[in-house]
């Protein structure tokens, strides 16, 4: 039996709805545009919002370079030069090698750019050694700052930080910001780029806090307009992940295996590096249905889209398996020669 290919479908409407959600809590929005690109074309065409970029190859994927926020890491003069010829002019900086290469370029050069310090906020995590810290700490950026507000080739001046992704815990902000930045750094900068972290829903994940989330960044909005700062944030997962489905076919049943013609290889890395699980359309709650296994084509025993997930009724070969919430970074690998699964977009 031939079954149809997988698919990913991305909803324009949704897309729009989840940009529209967080520009009524912020000053700014910048989409990163890592989590899917293909939403990067559709906020470009129907929003005011920036994108996030933190790799020349992204570049392609925007037209207006003007609206690109750059995040710079272990960059050259010669890039410095061409992303500003390119017509961008906000970028972001994490640590002293890379902010005083950019201050080198600008001295000869009459140019004007908009630079954010990105600030190493700790965070509540278990010492794992799997994740690279990026930002400077606070005495580095409270001295900084200072020096750089009066320079004449910086206009908008501000700190970033940014949480992990899923993050429904660490959202005390106006403590955790004026813990670490003076007062005076607090007068200096016109914009706090808040970064990322808003979660969004999977199976072994809970988005039920995001209610609570959105007012208090809305109180921290309320609390830098008093002090005359913007208030930037950076949603890449909220607004790309429920706009997307992948739906994919069966291709074998047994014992209480699902055999899918789809990797999370090909469509789902999320579920390997993060990782969350992807809801099904349809599963049961409740467990009251029977439990299956979801594995996707290869032959790898990490190639799982669920461990366990109830269904009403025994799937037969050629059945649609759809996964929801599956917009957010659905970026493939070349394993086993899989092949790019199509997107559609809809609405």
């Amino acid at each position: 039996m031939t079954v149809p290919e997988p698919k990913f479908i991305i909803s324009k409407k949704a897309v729009l709805e989840q940009y529209h959600k967080v520009s009524e809590i912020a000053d700014i929005v910048s989409y990163s545009s890592k989590t899917n690109q293909k939403v990067s074309h559709i906020l470009e065409d129907n929003t005011e919002s920036f994108f996030s970029v933190h790799m020349e190859n992204e570049l392609k994927h925007i037209r207006d370079m003007s609206r690109i926020i750059f995040l710079a890491q272990g960059w050259t003069p010669d890039q410095i030069e061409g992303l500003y010829r390119r017509g961008i002019r906000y970028f972001v900086v994490d640590n002293e090698f890379d902010l005083d290469l950019l201050l080198k370029t600008l001295k000869n050069r009459d140019w004007k750019i908009n630079l954010m310090l990105r600030l190493k906020l700790r965070e509540k995590s278990l010492r794992t050694e799997r994740y690279f810290v990026f930002g400077m700490p606070s005495a580095v950026i409270n001295r900084r700052i200072g020096e750089l507000r009066d320079n004449p080739k910086i206009g908008k001046l501000g700190v970033h930080f940014h949480r992990k992704t899923q993050n429904v815990s660490e959202w005390k902000l106006q403590r955790d910001i004026e813990d670490v930045l003076s007062r005076e750094t607090i007068d200096a900068i016109d914009v706090l780029n808040i970064g990322g972290g808003l979660p969004s829903q999977y199976a072994n994940s809970n988005a039920d806090v995001i209610g609570g989330i959105f007012k208090r960044i809305a109180d921290f909005r309320d609390y830098l307009h008093k002090k005359n700062v913007q208030l930037m944030i950076e949603p890449g997962r909220f607004i790309a992940a429920p706009a997307g489905k992948l739906v994919t076919y069966v291709t074998g049943v047994y014992d209480n295996n699902i055999i899918v013609n789809a990797s999370v290889y090909n469509s789902d890395m999320d579920a390997i590096l993060v990782p969350v699980k992807l809801r099904v359309e349809g599963e049961l709650d409740n467990k009251s249905g029977e439990p299956f296994v979801i594995k996707g084509c290869t032959p790898c025993s990490m190639d799982l889209f669920r461990y366990r997930v109830y269904l009403d009724k025994k799937p037969v070969i050629g059945d649609a398996i759809t996964f929801i919430n599956a917009g957010a970074y659905n970026f493939r690998s070349d394993f086993c020669d899989l092949e790019e699964i199509r997107t559609d977009i809809v609405d």
